[in-house]
């Protein structure tokens, strides 16, 4: 995925109320940029580090600039989570994961009974739903998800199990927006319901494909597949 235009740099000041974070850019200028993610950001928050926000082209937008990326321990960290449905949906489209078939068509946000899936596809043999999430929590060696209690992830793997129960194929996709860890893992010690989730939809025919990438502030590049491991520690 390439941004579509140049990224604008800085250094956090503070992220707060979730969805905003303050930011000094280079100029000197503070500004209060839209931050997607809703999650705890744990592990990826720092005082003053390098940032990188992107400038909405709607000039009706409140906050005109979205938070993209910071930089933890030397390496950038993609925090917008917008970007990891687009991401899944080039690689769908391109068969990166060549476990996964060539999809003659794909489409995004399609709705199943009550809920909606990032992404549905169809092969020749098959139909498809994913759901992508993503990752951002760095512990040691794992990256892991959630970083906050998610009762809507929960949802959406008890709805993937209930479609691979009516003949679709089913998949969880974690793009993984950090390179300094080289495993997944579920957060069992932050939200054990979730995890527990996962593995019991593993059991039941889900897929989970880890996806990591590297970030940089001119795009974002899928580098491998990380191994999973699921016991709880």
């Amino acid at each position: 995925m390439t941004f579509k235009q140049p990224l604008t740099h800085g250094r956090l000041v503070r992220r707060y109320k979730r969805f905003l974070a303050d930011i000094i850019l280079d100029n000197g200028r503070t500004i209060t940029a839209h931050c997607t993610n809703s999650g705890s950001m744990k592990s990826c928050l720092e005082e003053n580090a390098e940032v990188y926000v992107s400038l909405s082209p709607n000039p009706n937008r409140k906050l005109p600039y979205t938070w993209e990326m910071i930089k933890i321990n030397g390496d950038w960290v993609g925090i917008n989570t917008l970007n990891p449905n687009k991401i899944a949906f080039e690689l769908l489209k391109s068969q990166w994961v060549e476990t996964l078939p060539s999809f003659k068509m794909l489409k995004t946000e399609v709705k199943f009974y009550d809920s909606r899936f990032d992404i549905y596809g169809e092969s020749d043999t098959h139909k498809w739903f994913f759901e992508v999430k993503n990752v951002t929590l760095k512990d040691g060696r794992f990256a892991r998800f959630p970083d906050a209690v998610t009762t809507r992830g929960h949802k959406h793997l008890q709805t993937l199990v209930k479609a691979k129960s009516q003949g679709y194929r089913v998949a969880m996709i974690y793009i993984v927006q950090r390179t300094d860890v080289d495993i997944f893992a579920p957060a069992w010690d932050i939200d054990s319901t979730y995890s527990m989730e996962l593995l019991n939809s593993i059991d039941a025919g889900l897929l989970v494909y880890p996806i990591q990438v590297k970030v940089t502030p001119k795009e974002i590049e899928p580098l491998k597949l990380l191994p999973i491991y699921l016991e709880q520690e």
